[in-house]
C-alpha cells in the first residue's frame, strides 16, 4: 500500500488507541504516523491474485495468510505497518489480545507503488530484515511482469528475480510454489499507470 504525508509525533501507545478508531490505516515510525494512500487498480488485482493463490496453496497446512489489513509490528525498531501479504506459518503471535497486531511473519509481500518503491526497497526492508521470524521478502511490480524474492540466508539476503510469465515463484519457508501469470492474472499494461490519492494533512493525534 501507499503511504503519504506524516502527521504528528506520538507514542506507540497514543498510535495505537488512535489507529484501532481510525476509518484510514497509518503506519508508524520512529514516532511518526504516517497516513496510508489509496491503491491503484493494478495494485489491487496483484495482492488479490496473490491472497488467492496463497490460500489455495496453503490450505492444508498449519499456515495463516492475511491481506493488507493486518498490522505487524517489528519488535526491535518498534515499527508498525501494513504489508500488502503477510504469511505465518510457526503459529501467529501478536502483540496483545486484540488480535490485530502481529509479531511473527515468515513471508512479507510488498506490491510495489511509485510512492512507496525507495521505501519498500530501504528503510522498511531494513525494518524487516530484524525480524527474526522473517524468511522471504517478495517485492512484485505493478509497472511491469518482475517479482523479486529476497531470501534469508544466515546473515544474508539472496536475491532471486522472476520476470517471465512462465517462470515459478518458489518460498521454500512456507513451501508453496506460483506461476508468475498467475500473480499478473488480469492485470493489463497498456493501460495507463498507477494513480494514487494521498492522505489528509491534518494531524490525528496531539502531540
Amino acid at each position: 500500500m501507499a503511504s503519504a504525508a506524516r502527521k504528528s509525533h506520538v507514542t506507540p501507545e497514543e498510535y495505537l488507541a488512535s489507529e484501532r478508531k481510525a476509518t484510514e490505516k497509518h503506519e508508524y515510525d520512529a514516532g511518526w504516523v504516517i497516513a496510508m494512500a489509496g491503491a491503484s487498480r493494478r495494485h489491487n488485482l496483484i495482492a488479490v491474485n496473490l491472497l488467492s493463490a496463497f490460500h489455495l496453496g496453503l490450505k492444508d497446512r498449519p499456515c495463516e495468510v492475511y491481506g493488507g489489513d493486518m498490522r505487524v509490528e517489528v519488535e526491535a525498531t518498534g515499527l508498525y505497518t501494513y504489508p500488502d501479504v503477510t504469511i505465518t506459518c510457526d503459529g501467529p503471535r501478536f502483540g496483545d489480545p486484540e488480535f490485530d497486531t502481529l509479531l511473527n511473519p515468515t513471508v512479507i509481500v510488498e506490491v510495489l507503488s511509485p510512492s512507496t518503491e525507495s521505501r519498500d526497497r530501504g528503510r522498511k526492508f531494513a525494518h524487516y530484515r530484524r525480524l527474526e521470524s522473517l524468511r522471504e521478502y517478495v517485492l512484485v511490480s505493478q509497472e511491469r511482469v518482475l517479482v523479486e524474492r529476497f531470501t534469508r540466508q544466515g546473515d544474508e539476503w539472496v536475491l532471486t528475480e522472476f520476470g517471465r510469465d512462465d517462470d515459478l515463484l518458489r518460498l521454500a519457508s512456507v513451501g508453496v510454489e506460483i506461476p508468475v501469470r498467475e500473480i499478473y492474472a488480469k492485470v493489463r499494461f497498456e493501460e495507463p499507470g498507477p494513480v494514487e490519492t494521498a492522505g489528509t494533512s491534518s494531524p490525528i493525534l496531539p502531540a
